[in-house]
């Protein structure tokens, strides 16, 4: 559970993607002649991104690999930003945008599993280890998700930390009402 007073002072989340938007595996292919890198993501993670963002929390990601699936998923999502860094340098790129949005660590979530998350996993207000995280990371993590990464770890925390917010239930009217089609209305 997230206690209502720091979930409220949440202004930003930061995701990883390989073991937290997916499930860790890399599927490397070629095509024609051209090396291809695949990943899978959950459909409900994406719904809660998205329901995050429309009770204005800042949603980022936050790579230590380069691929373009991510970028085209961060694409799609309409994420606040993305930092893909090959060296796994989260740490001081999660302080970057931090300083760019005037967000406070202590004001800051991060969904993370393995050992590139934990230097920003050690600063954030609420750091947060999917059911699939090693020891490590779940021992120093304040929020133990039961759902795995790539099947639902977000969306877990996305419901968690709306509910805690008070949030919840406005953010999904919206989102149905958005998609009512009014000619439904005729039919009552």
């Amino acid at each position: 559970m997230i206690n209502g007073a720091l979930a409220k002072r949440i202004k930003l989340v930061g995701l990883d993607v390989d073991g937290v938007l997916t499930d860790g595996g890399v599927y490397l292919g070629d095509v024609g002649g051209t090396p291809q890198e695949f990943k899978r993501y959950d459909i409900q993670d994406g719904l809660g991104i998205k329901l995050m963002r429309a009770s204005g929390i800042k949603v980022v990601i936050i790579t230590g690999r380069v691929s373009e699936s991510v970028r085209l998923r961060a694409a799609e999502l309409e994420v606040d930003d993305l930092i893909q860094d090959a060296q796994a340098r989260k740490l001081p790129a999660l302080l970057r945008m931090l300083e760019r949005f005037e967000i406070k660590p202590e004001d800051t979530a991060f969904v993370g599993d393995d050992f590139p998350d934990q230097p920003v996993l050690r600063v954030v207000g609420l750091p947060v280890a999917v059911g699939n995280a090693v020891p490590e990371i779940r021992d120093l993590c304040s929020v133990q998700l039961k759902r795995t990464g790539g099947f639902g770890a977000v969306r877990e925390f996305a419901e968690m930390l709306l509910k805690a917010r008070g949030d919840w239930e406005r953010v999904v009217s919206d989102y149905l009402a958005e998609r009512i089609d009014t000619r439904l209305e005729v039919l009552r």
